[in-house]
């Protein structure tokens, strides 16, 4: 795992990939201070974190589009796969290696409210509890990144799933709420949302039987579910959306609140995107 973690590294900063990917945060970071902290006279630094959040939309799929589709497209994969290394370990190694490139820039990052509060009154903790909680929301959406970019060997390709993606979780609390709020516009978003699912089942297992009969089983417990009790449906996809959305967990501690749920579910989405990926190189491997 430290071999490749190594030779990963090698590969970022030898290449202009860590160097845009910091520049753009970094730039985009610059002008959030600017705006509220310099010129508007804000002193909360946790606002100019919330405004930024939006790079990731643009910066997560520049730095992940390549970490394993460029590997398959050179057929390089298969030497990782002839290494006295397992699966993991080529993962795990990639994957830290991309946290070591987004942590570089967040370190300077984390300098701004100490500057600030000398000309005026930051609240430290709550400035560095959002620093936090952004490196993990970056981390989790890294994670998904590395995950699209191991379904497919067109770099293009993962970084525009990848862009549409993190922009529909950036969105999805907002969109949800254009749809209808009666319990029958809910169940019908829902079911949409379970044939997504399925489509997303059979293009990773290629397992039709799985993917018809987890979308059946849900799409039957949906039904039942709102045949039974019609009322609890009303309003329920913004909520769905709320809880999964990577973004509005963040905002909680934008608020001022140290949310240990919030990082627990990061955590939990970092897991579960490694594991994808993990599933994904195996696949292959063998196939």
């Amino acid at each position: 795992m430290i071999a490749v973690w190594k030779h990963e590294l090698k590969n970022y900063f030898h290449s202009l990939t860590a160097y845009i990917f910091g520049a753009f945060l970094l730039a985009f970071i610059g002008l959030g201070a600017l705006r509220y902290n310099i010129q508007a006279a804000v002193s909360n630094f946790e606002f100019v974190l919330s405004y930024g959040c939006l790079i990731f939309v643009v910066i997560v799929p520049i730095l992940t589009m390549r970490v394993i589709a460029e590997e398959r497209r050179q057929k390089t994969d298969q030497l990782l796969y002839s290494l006295p290394i397992t699966t993991v370990q080529v993962v795990l190694g990639k994957y830290l290696a991309l946290l070591v490139v987004y942590a570089v820039p967040l370190c300077l990052i984390s300098l701004y409210p100490l500057i600030f509060s000398r000309y005026g009154d930051v609240y430290l903790p709550t400035s560095y509890g959002s620093i936090l909680a952004f490196l993990v929301l970056g981390a989790a959406l890294i994670a998904l990144g590395m995950f699209l970019s191991s379904l497919t060997d067109n770099q293009g390709f993962a970084a525009g799933i990848g862009i549409a993606v993190i922009l529909f979780n950036y969105y999805s609390v907002s969109l949800s709420e254009y749809v209808s709020s009666t319990a029958f516009g809910s169940m019908v978003a829902i079911c949409v949302l379970i044939l997504a699912l399925w489509g997303i089942i059979r293009y990773l297992t290629k397992n039709e039987t799985l993917a018809y009969g987890v979308s059946f089983l849900l799409l039957a417990v949906t039904v039942v579910a709102y045949q039974m009790d019609a009322a609890s449906f009303e309003g329920l996809l913004p909520k769905i959306m709320t809880q999964l959305s990577l973004f509005e967990r963040f905002y909680v501690f934008v608020n001022g609140v140290f949310d240990m749920t919030a990082i627990v579910y990061y955590a939990a989405v970092i897991v579960f995107f490694l594991f994808l990926s993990v599933q994904s190189l195996e696949k292959r491997r063998y196939n």
